[in-house]
């Protein structure tokens, strides 16, 4: 096998790695575009659950108020 035949052997080769490598790339950008998603989704879910939280904790306090209102 000459010089040349190995170097295009190489070259191809080279050739393919750089496709699966990209095709790699893209997957992985893919995934990490989803999980940025998710993120944001669970992000969002968290507050509104802070919020209800929050308005039920005011409740609380106005029921309690109320009870010692009426026990007074």
């Amino acid at each position: 096998m000459s010089a040349l035949q190995k170097l295009q052997e190489k070259i191809t080769q080279w050739k393919a790695d750089h496709e699966a490598i990209k095709s790699e790339n893209a997957q992985l950008k893919a995934e990490l575009a989803n999980l940025s998603g998710s993120q944001s989704e669970k992000e969002g879910m968290i507050e509104s659950l802070r919020r209800e939280l929050a308005e039920k904790d005011a409740e609380i306090e106005k029921i309690i108020a109320q009870v010692e209102a009426l026990l007074s």
